[in-house]
């Protein structure tokens, strides 16, 4: 696990300013043991994203039960630095601005933050659905037999070189009898539990850690990025009737399973909205810079009038000033869009189809993320998976402004949406966070995934 020192309540180091704070001496075990047990004063959310990298701070109050609403308190976002396909491929950059997204919530939250939940799609994010079953007696079923029964499905799994971020129960049985919502103080003979198990690659996670470390922040968990963003974007029936949430981001597109109320199954591919813009920049020889700004202004998937004759301009490459812009007609902009978006969708939907994903029927498609912005893009998908398709957006935070109330800020709702109301999960993120699976037996005594028991105690 990476520790991270506590960091000093004073302005953070600003891009360009050299850090000149020295660590403090380490805190005796008794104020160790208050903060472990003292609630949270703040969550800060990050998505950690390939165009940028944004922050949610919530405080305590900011949570409303009754109408299950969210308040932030503040809100920061930058452009991504040294991030390419969602994938860390420069430590310094990444934090860098990781801190200065962070610093500039923490100026409107007017409080500091100790540390952050990253959202990320990154690490070849899977899933893995894994059953445990004991045997219960005549006696109502307690919260030792929920325990028993998720470290026996977890007992059953190995996931060499990865790391679990969500430990999800997906159902609970007793007798054979599935649905079960909440078995206890049911009678039963058995009690089974299927487990969603979702993991990244170990290196991702540890890079993700330093890169937290080097912001001279504490790594509280990470997430995967379409789980949140489904959790901020879908609405209570569409879980239960069963749903797919697409986040399609800059570097990566991934998608989210519900069925019954619960996330069943995630995938991922590494194609986002930044190779569409490499593709406009290679297909009109203009400039990334300029790329974006055509995509943004004049992008389309599907066909539009008088596209052959409607003309748009992009900046040449390289700095010669007597280069004129390069002109082409419209509809060669929808040529190079259309394919990759098609693509990409179609590349998605044939994984889920070849993971077994259990998708319903019935089941519609939400889409989310900054690249589920470009005109088209729902037609598309509408075509591609033969459903019905709506655009998602952070639909329990009211209050956001119309600059961070978009798709592109699903995720980082989504954090602090399941820090106030759920799913509950069979272990902490904070915990996965120093623990790895293995197939050894769970005893309480020995084994680290053991914390998933004390944990039950203490939440169910």
């Amino acid at each position: 696990m990476l520790k991270t020192a506590p960091r000093p309540q004073d302005a953070r180091t600003t891009e360009g300013q050299k850090d000149a704070r020295r660590v403090g001496p380490p805190k005796d075990s008794r104020d160790g043991l208050k903060a472990a047990l003292a609630p949270p004063k703040v969550i800060a959310a990050v998505d950690l994203g390939a165009t940028k990298v944004t922050c949610f701070i919530m405080k305590p109050e900011g949570v409303h039960k009754g109408d299950r609403t969210l308040s932030t308190c503040g809100v920061g976002y930058v452009q991504s630095r040294g991030i390419r396909g969602g994938s860390i491929v420069n430590l310094d950059e990444a934090s860098a601005a990781i801190a200065q997204a962070v610093e500039r919530a923490e100026n409107l939250a007017g409080v500091n933050v100790q540390g952050v939940t990253i959202a990320t799609a990154g690490g070849a994010l899977t899933s893995t659905r894994v059953t445990g079953r004991v045997s219960i007696g005549a006696r109502p079923i307690a919260d030792n037999d929920l325990v028993r029964a998720i470290s026996n499905a977890l007992a059953q799994i190995k996931l060499p070189g990865r790391r679990a971020i969500h430990i999800l129960p997906m159902a609970w049985a007793v007798d054979g009898q599935g649905g079960v919502r909440d078995p206890r103080a049911m009678f039963g003979k058995t009690l089974g539990v299927e487990l969603l198990v979702v993991s990244v690659a170990e290196t991702v996670f540890n890079t993700l850690g330093a890169c937290v470390e080097r912001a001279h922040l504490q790594l509280d968990g990470v997430v995967a990025a379409p789980f949140v963003s489904a959790l901020a974007a879908l609405e209570e029936d569409e879980m239960d009737l069963g749903s797919v949430c697409i986040d399609m981001g800059g570097g990566s597109t991934s998608a989210s399973v519900f069925r019954g109320g619960s996330l069943v199954h995630v995938e991922t591919v590494p194609v986002g909205g930044q190779h569409v813009t490499q593709d406009i920049a290679r297909g009109l020889s203009t400039s990334i810079v300029g790329a974006e700004r055509i995509k943004t202004l004049h992008g389309s998937a599907i066909a539009s009038a008088n596209e052959d004759r409607e003309m748009i301009e992009a900046p040449p490459r390289g700095d010669d000033p007597g280069a004129g812009p390069v002109v082409a007609p419209r509809s060669l902009l929808k040529g190079i869009i259309a394919p990759r978006v098609e693509e990409t969708l179609e590349l998605l939907r044939d994984r889920l189809k070849a993971a077994g994903a259990p998708i319903e029927p019935g089941a519609g498609l939400v889409l989310t993320g900054g690249a589920s912005q470009l005109a088209g893009v729902r037609e598309v998908a509408v075509r591609v998976f033969d459903r019905p398709v709506r655009l998602g957006r952070p639909r329990r935070v009211p209050h956001l402004a119309d600059a961070a109330s978009g798709p592109a800020f699903t995720a980082c709702a989504g954090i602090l949406h399941r820090s106030a109301f759920g799913p509950r999960e069979a272990v902490s993120t904070k915990q996965l966070s120093s623990t790895k699976l293995t197939r050894a037996p769970l005893d309480p005594r020995a084994n680290p995934v053991a914390k998933a028991a004390a944990w039950l105690r203490d939440n169910l």
